[in-house]
């Protein structure tokens, strides 16, 4: 590799838009992870609530939170980020429409992760597809 190859390495790997990508993960990652998975986890009283009127049982509550501390973690990871991201968005379709036909409160928090997650899966394409060839 030439000295201006791994320099333009570099710099794409550095570039405004990597960083921004990166931030992004770590910031749902951490906010699915610690703010809402483990509440879950944990018991959250307001967590509780809601699966009892979602109405299909805590396991349900156990199952979403460790999916969401699964994937958080795996958004923070570089190999998996983008499949932990396209699986994140399957479980923002499903509690965007259990907000909207069960809950009827705030649907639009789901759509917004959702929504964040469709860019960074997008975003990491390439690496969700080698991923998968493995």
């Amino acid at each position: 590799m030439t000295a201006t190859t791994a320099r333009t390495v570099t710099t794409a790997r550095r570039s405004p838009a990597r960083i921004a990508l990166y931030t992004l993960q770590v910031v749902l990652g951490l906010f699915l992870a610690v703010g809402s998975g483990l509440p879950k986890l944990f018991g959250e009283a307001t967590a509780v609530q809601i699966f009892d009127q979602i109405g299909a049982g805590q396991w349900l509550r156990y199952l979403v939170g460790i999916c969401e501390v699964a994937g958080g973690i795996g958004l923070l990871v570089p190999v998996v980020a983008g499949l932990a991201a396209a699986c994140f968005v399957a479980l923002m379709v499903g509690a965007t429409v259990v907000q909207l036909t069960v809950v009827h409160a705030y649907w639009y928090t789901p759509v917004i992760i959702g929504v964040l997650m469709a860019v960074v899966a997008w975003a990491r394409r390439a690496e969700i597809v080698a991923l998968l060839r493995r």
